[in-house]
């Protein structure tokens, strides 16, 4: 469901109409636009704009389906590159026998199968952008050239001696939790902190509840376009159930079952088909996190609750807590806990 706090600004979106009364961001007029009015949404298209005026290299992270690739277009489109390509490599759709080719480039009969000369994305990428989509997917043992390619911005093609001076932009994204990688050893530090100059954070849609109704109307009315069709309102309980759907797959989702919202609809009525996902019911406010020194406080009052205020000895406080009766003392002392007079 909808996690943002309070209720959504405008529930009364309805029609396609109302909806152009909302605000509309778009990276570049020619470009495909960015939909959207939540306060997030805002910080970061703020954000693209300065660091498009840059060559700083930017990670974009975010779930499955929030819009990475369109907020790398829009950096691209924005920056001084964008008379040149911007060239993107899918990392966890190219098997990864073939990664390193289909990165560096390879010579003829660089390896068995290299017919021809291969041409890579870096080269393609020259004096424009290289998006690496899903970057926590590249090999650990082809990390470390990746590194030296993004460092010295030369590179040498499978099976040549010679090294080509380039000069192109490097943005990366990815869904995985690369600090927990870096943790693991799975994804080395110095590729993490080259590639993370500048992160951008996209929010899920289910904590952007407020541009679900334009969002709604922006591809039902792409989608009635293409499909000659026409779209003219929504029933108020079914974009209800649009808001407050939990969006697992986020805006793919939404752009998905809208698409087949129109092509079921027979009249001018928007009727969005069961979702393939279960609903989740409005959840009551969020417990509160204590911190550790609450928890801590409090876990060490029930102790001595259940020894009687006994500090030390087989039976006390102190064993129950496994640490030394010094130790706990110490503790006791630093919260603030004495035993209460009778």
């Amino acid at each position: 469901m909808c996690t943002n706090a309070g209720p959504i600004d405008r529930p009364d979106i309805q029609s396609r109409e109302a909806a152009r009364e909302i605000n509309c961001f778009a990276a570049d007029s020619d470009g495909p636009e960015i939909i959207g009015a939540a306060p997030t949404l805002r910080r970061i298209l703020s954000n693209v704009k300065t660091v498009a005026a840059t060559d700083a290299a930017v990670l974009i992270l975010g779930e499955t389906g929030t819009g990475k690739e369109l907020i790398a277009r829009a950096i691209h489109n924005l920056s001084s590159r964008r008379q040149h390509a911007l060239v993107r490599a899918d990392c966890a759709s190219i098997p990864s026998g073939l990664l390193e080719s289909e990165l560096f480039g390879h010579e003829r009969g660089a390896f068995t199968g290299a017919v021809t000369r291969n041409i890579g994305r870096f080269e393609l990428a020259d004096k424009g952008t290289l998006f690496l989509d899903e970057v926590g997917n590249i090999p650990l043992e082809l990390q470390s050239k990746l590194l030296r390619v993004l460092q010295e911005q030369e590179l040498e093609r499978l099976g040549s001696t010679r090294t080509m001076r380039l000069d192109f932009r490097v943005i990366t994204a990815t869904n995985r939790n690369l600090d927990k990688m870096v943790e693991q050893g799975l994804f080395r530090s110095d590729l993490y902190y080259r590639i993370n100059v500048f992160p951008l954070e996209l929010p899920p849609l289910r904590n952007r509840c407020e541009d679900i109704p334009l969002l709604v109307w922006y591809f039902a009315r792409k989608s009635a376009r293409r499909l000659n069709k026409q779209i003219e309102t929504i029933r108020t309980e079914d974009m209800d159930s649009l808001v407050h759907y939990h969006w697992p797959g986020n805006i793919r989702e939404l752009q998905n079952l809208i698409e087949r919202s129109v092509i079921l609809s027979s009249d001018a009525v928007l009727h969005p088909p069961p979702f393939a996902g279960p609903r989740l019911e409005p959840s009551s406010p969020p417990r509160e996190v204590r911190t550790l020194a609450q928890a801590e406080r409090a876990q060490i009052l029930q102790a001595l609750a259940e020894t009687d205020w006994v500090v030390g000895g087989t039976y006390g406080a102190a064993i129950r807590l496994g640490v030394k009766r010094t130790t706990l003392l110490d503790k006791m002392r630093r919260h603030g806990i004495s035993r209460p007079r009778d």
